[in-house]
């Protein structure tokens, strides 16, 4: 059965294991080989399980640990044709490990993978829809600004969600940011806030998913975007006990 391992997540980099101890993929790599590999280890996952990476899009807090992780251990690389070639323009690619261009389905590690066009402003983002063998779904959904028809239909009905909840709209506009970043944040191509995600988690629920993580919370906000999120899952299940929780995808600061 195919597991969620969160390895990072937030602004210092995001890195997410889908699969078996021995097979499975990686979504993003937003730090380093070294940490990476051993933050696997811990969780008990051999870095040679590793069989394909997904890359959703080209920042750096999802791509810095690509190329020399991606080279160490010979793992071919998928993203969207936009997403390698910004790649390719930022010197990440090279002949050390083989990358493609995904069209819309790919099938990897045992696991059929439909990626998806996400709302971002880089080259061309995608998030993923993933369904192990046993047909249960995990789907990763990150860095988006607004939640578009794509995206909702790709996370209804899944078993696993990985959300953004990225910022309290309140404290992101009082906070010490410049304005042109809070601009960014806010825009419809920037990253999804807290109320966003909490309005989105009961009709999630309501359609099958039961459980949750939260990603990409910066440490300020995180307490305040978890309690409002986890109230409205709670009322959302009502008392009957379906819902396994919303949990925060780990940062290993």
């Amino acid at each position: 059965m195919a597991e969620l391992c969160p390895l990072f997540s937030g602004s210092t980099g995001n890195s997410y294991y889908i699969g078996s101890k021995s097979s499975g993929i990686l979504v993003d790599i937003g730090r380093s080989c070294k940490q990476v590999t051993t933050v696997m280890q811990r969780c008990g996952i051999d870095p040679l399980s590793v069989q394909g990476i997904l890359i959703t899009h080209e920042h750096s807090d999802h791509i810095s640990g690509l190329r020399v992780f991606a080279s160490k251990y010979h793992i071919p690389v998928f993203a969207s044709k936009g997403t390698l070639g910004a790649l390719e323009s930022m010197g990440i690619l090279n002949d050390n490990y083989p990358a493609y261009t995904i069209e819309d389905t790919l099938e990897l590690a045992g696991m059929h993978v439909n990626a998806f066009r996400t709302p971002h402003d880089c080259a061309e983002s995608f998030g993923y829809r993933i369904e192990a063998e046993d047909g249960h779904t995990v789907t990763v959904a990150t860095d988006i600004g607004h939640i578009t028809p794509e995206v909702e239909e790709n996370l209804h009905g899944t078993d696993l969600a990985v959300i953004e909840s990225n910022h309290d709209i309140g404290m992101l506009r009082t906070g010490p940011y410049p304005y042109s970043l809070k601009r960014r944040i806010l825009s419809d191509f920037g990253h999804l806030s807290n109320t966003a995600c909490a309005d989105l988690l009961p009709e999630l629920f309501e359609d099958g998913t039961k459980h949750f993580f939260a990603g990409a919370f910066e440490p300020r906000e995180q307490h305040a975007g978890h309690c409002a999120a986890d109230r409205r899952l709670r009322h959302a299940d009502g008392g009957r006990g379906e819902c396994g929780g919303l949990h925060i995808a780990g940062r290993a600061d």
